[in-house]
């Protein structure tokens, strides 16, 4: 099992109304959707019915867990790259103990 973090996006400026918040900038998720089985898309925005008719989506600013095979999907796929898994910290390898069997 892996945990997935799917792409995020820096926007900003937060406002154009205010000059302190010029320079200030949001993450935002992106979400992939998989629909049909086995073709993925980036969405910034995806409404309700995207939502509804994919196959799975995983949500853009959230970690999943994922197994192998998806994993080697969503990289085949060009919609994930390998720094976006990691080691579930509940998993041996994981957690916040530093490098090591206890940590990352």
């Amino acid at each position: 099992m892996w945990s997935y973090t799917p792409p995020t996006v820096e926007e900003g400026p937060v406002t154009w109304t205010d000059r302190l918040f010029y320079r200030v900038k949001l993450t935002r998720g992106v979400t992939v959707l998989e629909g049909p089985p086995g073709v993925f898309r980036e969405v910034r925005f995806p409404d309700q019915d995207e939502i509804r008719d994919a196959y799975r989506w995983w949500m853009g600013g959230h970690t999943y867990e994922v197994d192998d095979d998806t994993k080697a999907a969503l990289i085949a796929a060009g919609v994930a790259t390998e720094d976006q898994f990691a080691t579930p910290a509940d998993a041996y390898g994981g957690g916040g103990y530093g490098s090591g069997v206890y940590g990352d």
